[in-house]
């Protein structure tokens, strides 16, 4: 019989008590049987740390002292995860609900092909169960653009066959131990945004498949069908996107496409303003 692959699941949490702990009461109805959970709290002072001893005394509780950000306080979990023999990480944000088969629907198609590094499920809003969140990212290296599938439709099973995409998004993704291997962990230079389309992109270029897999299932709390958007989101999403397309983008896109799309962003921008939907904070 083939052994049952571990899976690591790396939970990132910075003062966020209540979600933390209703996520990893999720996470414990989880059926996968070889499963292991790995919290790394960034320096948490609002009592997470001590409530998830209390609560989930079985979940691997790592704590950082200060907050590393995104992708330096993950790699801690990931660093755990692979020195204790995980064959499979997912990183999941700390306020997400999952499906009990989230895991086993993923490992399954992840296990029908060496070549799948990669793999995420569909993702909905928490706040409106059945509306698309997720499912599917995709990258234009000639745009400058990242975008998601499917994002803030209703679910009439439009998005329900397994297909590669061109890129897992950080919420919830699942990478296997030897692709982590070859092109490393996240990479610290994106302090927020854009994490994981660094990572799905070196995947790719190594040579890995990644995989959306709509069976599997979770939803974000993510405040609503469009989100929270703030001055200091839209700056550091900005921020990062420069540093990723700069690193992968054609040279010709930066005189030709790109900064047409960066104007129509902007315009984007405008509109939320003149809405009223973009926050100081």
């Amino acid at each position: 019989m083939t052994p049952t692959p571990k899976v690591s699941i790396v939970v990132l949490t910075w003062n966020d008590k209540a979600n933390v702990l209703e996520c990893l009461e999720s996470l414990s109805q989880v059926d996968y049987p070889n499963l292991e959970v790995i919290v790394s709290d960034n320096g948490s002072t609002d009592g997470s740390i001590e409530a998830i001893r209390a609560t989930f005394p079985n979940v691997i509780l790592i704590e950082n002292g200060e907050n590393l950000k995104f992708s330096r306080g993950n790699n801690v979990g990931i660093q755990y995860a692979l020195e204790h023999g995980a064959d499979y990480v997912l990183l999941l944000n700390n306020d997400t609900i999952v499906d009990p088969h989230f895991i086993t629907e993923m490992v399954e198609v992840g296990e029908t092909d060496p070549t799948i590094g990669m793999l995420g499920p569909k993702i909905y809003y928490h706040t409106e169960p059945n509306v698309i969140w997720y499912a599917g990212g995709e990258i234009s290296l000639w745009k400058g653009l990242a975008w998601h599938t499917g994002i803030r439709e209703p679910d009439t099973g439009q998005f329900d066959e397994i297909r590669d995409v061109g890129y897992i998004t950080g919420c919830a993704l699942m990478v296997k131990r030897n692709v982590i291997e070859k092109i490393g962990m996240l990479d610290p230079t994106y302090v927020a945004y854009a994490e994981d389309s660094d990572f799905s992109l070196r995947a790719h270029r190594a040579g890995y498949r990644l995989v959306y897999v709509p069976s599997a299932k979770l939803w974000h709390k993510i405040g609503g069908a469009w989100g929270t958007v703030t001055r200091r989101k839209i700056w550091n999403k900005f921020k990062s996107h420069l540093i990723l397309f700069r690193r992968y983008a054609p040279p010709l896109a930066w005189f030709t496409t790109i900064p047409l799309f960066f104007v129509l962003d902007g315009f984007r921008i405008l509109f939320l303003i003149a809405k009223g939907k973009i926050r100081n904070t």
